[in-house]
């Protein structure tokens, strides 16, 4: 297998189309580096998976250009010739094919020899565990263990850049969790850039090593996980990410935000600490184990807001009574109440 890892380069890509009245992808500007693993994360219809399939050559940009490897390839270039593999939601295995046979497709269609065939589909097999199922067909697998094949299919072609499209939907959230492992641990070791396409922000801030937050055709935030979640550019981004989701009060003419998180009883802080001080009451209380989530509303703002505690803050906290919550400085978030772009402070 080659050492070759491709970034990838977009520049103003847009796609409309025909019928539509605005774009499905407007003007995406990209910069993936080699080895990456990228992350487009939004809402549904965001033009998340078309701009995958239009690095992919399954959709052709309106306008705009897309480089892989340094090479131009947003024309007629087809996806055989992009040096790409592509993963689906739905693994696109064929009913009739073994496992073998499944993986080894791509290498007998480029006419690669029966002993190479065998030795990069056993080593692709190995490398993902499923070496004992060649013989199985896909009906005879799991959901986990058809993902494996669709990804070692993927990955005998020997491709300088993977794209998967929400490879793990499919999965229950017991299967989820291992099959990100997995991923994470496939990607260190084969050193591919890897461009995956998902909703789900717990996928997105666990595999990516940056994450594109895209909504209605535009990108709205590039960051680090870190990044995204904790420092976002404006109330989209700000309450996408988070579960629950980010706070936002109006008070006096000001649009305050505050992770759930770091909204907590008054007597948890330290006598030092520089706190935002709000008079909250409470109309409900969930146990959820781990974490307590406290619902309420603050004083002078309409909105509900969500405390999440959790186990080590013991405080009791009753249904239907008013305390004081606050919230440190450091962690306040200040945005636009007509835009709702941030503001620094």
């Amino acid at each position: 297998m080659s050492e070759t890892a491709a970034g990838v380069e977009i520049g103003q890509l847009r796609k409309r189309f025909t019928g539509a009245d605005h774009d499905a992808v407007d003007g995406v500007d990209l910069s993936i580096r080699g080895g990456e693993r990228l992350v487009l994360l939004g809402p549904s219809g965001c033009g998340k998976t078309t701009l995958l399939r239009m690095i992919a050559g399954l959709e052709h940009p309106t306008s705009g250009e897309i480089y892989i490897g340094g090479t131009r390839v947003d024309g007629d270039v087809p996806p055989r010739a992009r040096g790409i593999a592509m993963v689906f939601q739905s693994y696109a295995l064929y009913p009739h094919r073994t496992v073998f046979g499944n993986i080894a497709f791509p290498l007998e269609a480029a006419g690669q020899p029966r002993a190479t065939i065998a030795q990069k589909v056993r080593w692709a097999a190995d490398m993902f565990g499923i070496t004992r199922y060649l013989d199985r067909y896909p009906r005879q697998l799991s959901g986990g263990e058809r993902q494996r094949v669709a990804l070692c299919r993927a990955l005998v072609r020997d491709p300088q850049v993977f794209l998967l499209d929400e490879p793990l939907a499919n999965l229950d959230a017991k299967l989820r969790n291992m099959a990100r492992d997995e991923l994470k641990r496939f990607q260190r070791q084969v050193k591919r850039t890897v461009v995956y396409v998902t909703h789900d922000q717990v996928e997105a801030m666990g595999l990516g090593d940056r994450i594109v937050v895209m909504d209605r055709g535009k990108v709205r935030q590039v960051g680090t996980p870190h990044e995204v979640y904790e420092d976002p550019v404006d109330t989209f981004v700000a309450t996408f990410l988070g579960q629950p989701p980010m706070n936002l009060v109006e008070l006096q003419g000001a649009l305050l935000g505050f992770r759930p998180e770091h909204f907590l009883p008054v007597a948890h802080f330290g006598a030092n600490e520089a706190l935002r001080t709000f008079p909250l009451s409470v109309r409900r209380v969930e146990y959820l184990g781990s974490d307590r989530y406290v619902y309420g509303s603050v004083a002078g703002a309409g909105a509900t807001v969500i405390a999440k505690l959790p186990a080590t803050v013991a405080t009791e906290i009753a249904e239907e009574s008013d305390m004081e919550f606050a919230v440190p400085e450091r962690a306040l978030c200040y945005f636009d109440t007509a835009t709702g772009a941030r503001q620094r402070q």
